[in-house]
This record gives C-alpha cells, sequence and structure tokens, in this order.
C-alpha cells in the first residue's frame, strides 16, 4: 500500500469513530456522512469492533429517515446487478422484515405466487430464516426453486412464470464484511439497522412494493425511505395483534397500520379485515412452522383445505399487493381476483410449472 492510500484509510477510519461519536451525542448524521458509513462498514479496512461500536450507536440513537435511505441507496449501489431494468418498471416485490416472532406461515411469499399466477413480474428478495423456522428462501429451496439462479435463468423464469427470487447473500458481496459483526450483537440479543435495511435493497429495484414491519413505529418511516429511493408506488404495513404481537403484513388476526408511497403517498391509516368482507380470525390460524409442517400448511391452501383465517390473511396481502402494483382499481377488486386465482386451481397451475420449470 502507497503512502497515499495510507493516508486515505486513516481518514476514512477517523471519519468513521467521528460519526459514532456524534451519534453517542444524540446527533443524527447527514445523508453524505451516512453513506461514508456504510461504505466504512462494507470494507474490510474497518476494524470490526469499530463497526459494532458504530451499529450499537445507531440503533441507540435511534435511526432517522435520511440514514436509512443514504444506507439504502448505497447498499443498492454496491449490489451485483441482474440486467432486468426491462420488468423493473411493471414488478413488484411482496416482502416483509422479518423478526416480529409471530411463528406466522409463509403469508408474504404465498401471496407473491398469487401475485406471479395473476401475470404481474414479481422480484422476490430474501434470505433464509434467521427468527423463525422457515424463510422465504428455505421454502422455495424445498420446493425445487434455484434461490442461487444467475441472471440469465432469473429473466427465464420471469418470462415463463413472471417471478424471479434475489438470494440475499449472492446479490449483496459488500455484506460479507458485515455478517460477523451482525452475527455477534444479534447473539446479544440487539438489532442493526440491517434488521430493516433487506426489504429496501432488492437488487432488481422493483417499482412497486408491498413492504411488511416488525415495528408500528417503522411504517411512516420506510415509506418515505421508499419514496425518496424513488419507487413508483406501494404501501408500508404493519399487522397489530392482541397484546403486544405483531406481524411484518397484513393480517385478518387484528387491524393493519397502513402507509403509503409514491402514487399512494396519501394512503393513511388503520385497516380490519372487514373492511374488505374478510372475517377476523386469531393468532393461532396463522400459525407455521419448520418447512415440512409448511409445505404441508401450503399443499392444504392450494388444494382448498386451509384454515379459512390463513387463507383470508393471505388474499388481503395479495389483493393489497395486486393493488400496488397497478393491477386492480382497488384491495377489495384485488381480493376477489386473488380468491378467484387461488380457489380456482390458478395458483396450483402455476406453482407445478415453477417446479417443473426449476427441475429441467
Amino acid at each position: 500500500m502507497g503512502f497515499k492510500s495510507i493516508i486515505m484509510v486513516k481518514k476514512r477510519l477517523d471519519e468513521f469513530e467521528s460519526f459514532t461519536l456524534k451519534l453517542r451525542g444524540g446527533r443524527d448524521l447527514s445523508g453524505e456522512e451516512a453513506e461514508l458509513a456504510a461504505l466504512a462498514l462494507a470494507s474490510a479496512e474497518v476494524d470490526p469492533n469499530n463497526k459494532k461500536a458504530f451499529l450499537t450507536a445507531l440503533v441507540e440513537k435511534g435511526e432517522s429517515v435520511a440514514e436509512v435511505t443514504a444506507f439504502a441507496s448505497t447498499f443498492r449501489d454496491l449490489a451485483r446487478d441482474p440486467g432486468l431494468e426491462d420488468f423493473a418498471e411493471r414488478a413488484i416485490d411482496v416482502v416483509g422484515t422479518g423478526g416480529d416472532k409471530s411463528g406466522s406461515f409463509n403469508i408474504s411469499t404465498t401471496a407473491a405466487f398469487i401475485v406471479a399466477a395473476a401475470g404481474v413480474p414479481v422480484f422476490k428478495h430474501g434470505n433464509r430464516s434467521i427468527t423463525s423456522k422457515c424463510g422465504s428462501a428455505d421454502l422455495l429451496a424445498a420446493l425445487g426453486f434455484d434461490i442461487e439462479a444467475g441472471p440469465d435463468k432469473l429473466r427465464h423464469s420471469l418470462e415463463n412464470l413472471n417471478f424471479c427470487f434475489f438470494f440475499a447473500p449472492a446479490w449483496h458481496p459488500a455484506f460479507k464484511e458485515i455478517i460477523p459483526v451482525r452475527k455477534e450483537l444479534a447473539a446479544e440479543g440487539k438489532r442493526t439497522i440491517f434488521n430493516i435495511l433487506g426489504p429496501l435493497i432488492n437488487p432488481g429495484r422493483p417499482a412497486c412494493q408491498l413492504m411488511g414491519v416488525f415495528g408500528e413505529n417503522w411504517v411512516e418511516p420506510l415509506a418515505a425511505s421508499l419514496e425518496a429511493l424513488g419507487l413508483k408506488r406501494g404501501l408500508v404495513v404493519h399487522g397489530r395483534m392482541s397484546g403486544n404481537q405483531g406481524m411484518d403484513e397484513l393480517t385478518c388476526a387484528g387491524e393493519n397500520r397502513v402507509a403509503g408511497f409514491g402514487d399512494l403517498k396519501e394512503v393513511d391509516g388503520l385497516w380490519v379485515p372487514e373492511d374488505f368482507g374478510l372475517n377476523r380470525c386469531s393468532a393461532r390460524d396463522l400459525a407455521g412452522g419448520g418447512i415440512d409442517q409448511n409445505l404441508e400448511l401450503l399443499d392444504d391452501i392450494l388444494e382448498g383445505r386451509g384454515r379459512r383465517g390463513l387463507v383470508d390473511t393471505i388474499l388481503l396481502n395479495a389483493g393489497a399487493a395486486l393493488w400496488a402494483a397497478n393491477q386492480t382499481a382497488d384491495i377489495g377488486e384485488g381480493v376477489s381476483r386473488a380468491r378467484d386465482l387461488l380457489l380456482g386451481g390458478a395458483v396450483k397451475d402455476w406453482l407445478r410449472k415453477a417446479c417443473e420449470f426449476y427441475s429441467s
């Protein structure tokens, strides 16, 4: 390393440590400072202990919209480009942050199947489970999807199925310098900004999104971040249930806090299942389990034997996603269309076709 490079590295480290001190003082970082901090976290030159101190200080101060947006923008730029821009303008991601500890079935993934069966390109971005027994990647892999498929296979998947899956570790190489610190903090029971960042950094950059979040306090800030990132249309949601339990998706087991962005920016309120002709259910109706149990539940749903509350909750999310993708005039119409696709056998046929595609 040359003398000039050594000076530049030292300057970056000094700046990063000064950002930590600023956060400890309760002050927000500017967008430019947050971008530099994100780059430092992705660098092998920064000591992991300094990364840990920064991430701890950031969450203790509380992440601002500007900080979240700058982090998201930076890691979107650092992600691999799948080259699917021609699909992105019509595409949607149906995704949750995880971390709600509800133990629910793979609701958003099943809703995404319905949306794809409706002919809407779905850019699903996800990972294996961290806080639940069966994450989106776990379920898809068990069904036979190639979760680490490259750009050519993903393009063919979109052409044939209106669906592709971006396995987060394969598309975000910058994360390898952060994972050890995240794991260490998680072992201490501490979250970081990366617990909310995943749904904001889809490498395919779909224009629309239905995003669920584990905490109600994040609904409005993340809607503002998605607005700032330039997404065309969508919703951020959180399902309230009894006690202190919540869900990172819309639920029929309570009421739902919702905020829109882009063309739906004026959406802001509380929704209940009765608003859309659906019945209220119990949280037990939404429970999932490990991979084998969730595969059985999915089969029951596709065969018309699914628990009513679980099916209604899936339809509510699929209906909202169809509306967010500008495919229906309102959510009620979206729910009706989703029900026809699911109970009429179109989703079962779509999944059979998907399994055949990935096995060939």
